[in-house]
């Protein structure tokens, strides 16, 4: 049900959203009413000291008049109490009630012509005092709090709640359990505004559209609950409470998206701004507040990197994936530039264990330090056509460790790196090989280049005479990955190669039935037929190894035997202190 728009004015909305984060809860009701009934009996018994009346302690009679001193510092604890922790209503309770206890008093001297009265009515006079400045310090630090409050969650060029009042307002939010949607809001190339007519107009557009967003969520013209802050820069956020369906969201963003569309006159300057909203709903879409503010923000990126004129999307798990490509896209192009990309060197075995060599496989971390996955970054890379930058800084690095390596270990082993297609159609690829070959001094045929079949596809011809001059080098060539795309004999029978690589995914099923078994030994005949060497990826059990054994396999690669390894522990293998 929409608010009536006279009584939502009345109240500001966001004043008192953020009052409610630091409030200070006041004491249990009960409490206050405990101190004035307890206040009450000990004002009665003290009246009553005057009295013959007695009280029995262990068969001793003593009279009521000898606690009226204890009762009337009680009653005084009592009154300070109600001022300590029930501010305005205690003090003003306990005021009243000290003011008509002080006339009572002299009146009771007056009359029984007693001045053991005095210290009473001069406790009383320095009570009211007490409290008095009790109340007024209270008041003051009180004050203080709220100012201090108010800068604490306020922006301070805008005036609207800031970044820490939206992080506490979803906290609070997320621990009561109410549904709400967090809207992410980027507006449309401000940082032009900024360049071309300067920082002041800048703050001016951002005062400006705060202030229409600010109206709009405390008139609550919306029809449901809004709460719209500046997080940093350009960027906004808006919380959507109290509304019905996914419908009422929409209709709410879109008018806060529609404060925009009226013109913004800044300093006699005409300007048009739009924005991007992205927003994700607590807790259909996420269940912690990291995550509603990280899925907002991914739906509003897509909407501005998608450019169209729909300016408002929801979040969805696939953006999850397309954000995380990005990032691992600029992270690659990031390492690609700063030559950070680095590979580990994973052994291959003959089938009695002898070391044959190591595949450089591709590795990656972060500027913080971070390592990205290979399953991660490897099809992003092949995906946005940097995959040849990739393999060109793992040849060159790992053509250059291994060099020197065989240099000082005289070790017969042999360098297996992978090729994309792009990277070896590239026209300077043989180049790239010529200057390992000649440059390091590494000697051609302990370097064995791994290619896909898939190369044969689309550039048959030219892949062809490719693999012709890389054997004329006396560079090795490995078929990898045989079986999982276009394998087929005719292309098999046109490669001029010495090595058929298995893939792991084969492995992994060779030993769940028979025919599985069977269609690897067929890779193997099939291989040796052709005269190539046969390898098999990813072994990892000893039952995948001696069935291998069994069938005729050449070589051996995978954790049962040899992870991929750094270059320093690969050293190490290669010169037996493993």
């Amino acid at each position: 049900m929409k608010k009536n728009r006279s009584e939502v004015a009345e109240n500001n909305i966001l004043q008192k959203t953020i009052e409610s984060f630091s409030e200070n809860k006041q004491a249990p009701i009960v409490g206050y009413v405990a101190l004035v009934v307890v206040y009450i009996a000990l004002i009665v018994a003290t009246a009553c000291k005057g009295s013959n009346t007695y009280i029995s302690i262990a068969d001793l009679n003593i009279p009521i008049n000898a606690f009226a001193g204890i009762l009337s510092a009680l009653s005084n604890i009592c009154v300070i109490l109600m001022v300590v922790y029930y501010k305005k209503l205690g003090f003003y309770t306990a005021l009243t009630a000290l003011i008509i206890q002080l006339p009572m008093l002299t009146i009771s001297m007056l009359r029984h012509h007693s001045l053991a009265m005095i210290p009473g009515i001069f406790t009383d006079f320095l009570t009211i005092i007490a409290i008095m400045l009790i109340y007024d310090n209270n008041y003051k630090n009180q004050k203080y709090q709220e100012r201090i409050r108010d800068q604490a969650v306020t922006d301070r060029l805008t005036e609207i709640p800031n970044r820490f009042a939206c992080s506490e307002l979803v906290s609070s939010l997320i621990r009561r359990g109410d549904e709400f949607a967090m809207v992410s809001i980027d507006l449309n190339n401000f940082k032009g505004i900024n360049d071309t007519m300067g920082f002041n107009i800048g703050n001016k557009v951002l005062i400006e559209i705060a202030s229409r967003w600010k109206s709009i969520a405390d008139t609550g013209v919306s029809g449901t609950l809004d709460f719209i802050t500046r997080i940093a820069g350009d960027e906004f956020s808006l919380i959507i409470r109290n509304y019905h369906s996914d419908d009422d969201i929409m209709n709410t963003i879109k008018q806060y998206e529609s404060a925009l569309g009226r013109r913004l006159t800044i300093d006699n300057v005409d300007l048009y701004i739009s924005a991007s909203f992205g927003y994700a709903k607590f807790p259909t879409d996420a269940k912690t507040s990291d995550s509603l503010f990280s899925y907002a923000d991914a739906a509003m990126t897509e909407v501005k990197r998608a450019g169209s004129g729909n300016h408002i999307l929801r979040f969805s798990p696939d953006l999850l994936k397309k954000e995380r490509t990005l990032e691992i896209e600029r992270k690659l192009r990031e390492a690609l530039e700063n030559e950070t990309i680095y590979f580990n060197l994973q052994p291959q075995y003959s089938i009695d264990h002898k070391l044959r060599g190591f595949e450089a496989l591709a590795r990656m971390k972060d500027s913080d330090g971070n390592v990205i996955s290979p399953g991660e970054f490897i099809p992003v890379a092949e995906k946005v056509g940097i995959i040849d930058k990739v393999d060109g800084m793992v040849m060159k690095k790992s053509a250059a460790f291994f060099g020197e390596l065989l240099k000082r270990s005289g070790a017969d082993i042999t360098l297996s790196v992978n090729v994309s297609v792009k990277h070896m159609m590239k026209n300077d690829f043989l180049d790239e090989l010529r200057e390992i070959i000649n440059t390091g001094e590494f000697p051609a045929n302990q370097l064995e280049i791994e290619i896909t079949e898939s190369v044969m596809i689309d550039s048959a011809e030219k892949a062809l005479q490719c693999i012709e001059e890389i054997k004329k080098m006396g560079i090795k060539i490995a078929i990898d990955d045989f079986g999982t795309g276009y394998s087929s004999l005719s292309y098999l029978n046109k490669f001029p190669a010495n090595l058929l690589k298995i893939d792991k995914s084969f492995i992994d099923d060779m030993n769940k039935d028979d025919s599985s078994k069977q269609y690897v030994a067929a890779i193997i005949s099939i291989g040796h037929i052709m005269g190539l060497d046969v390898i098999a990826e990813g072994v990892e059990e000893e039952e995948q190894l001696v069935s291998l054994k069994d069938i005729g396999c050449d070589y051996i690669q995978g954790f049962i035997w040899g992870r991929p390894l750094p270059m320093n522990e690969a050293e190490r293998l290669v010169m037996g202190e493993m």
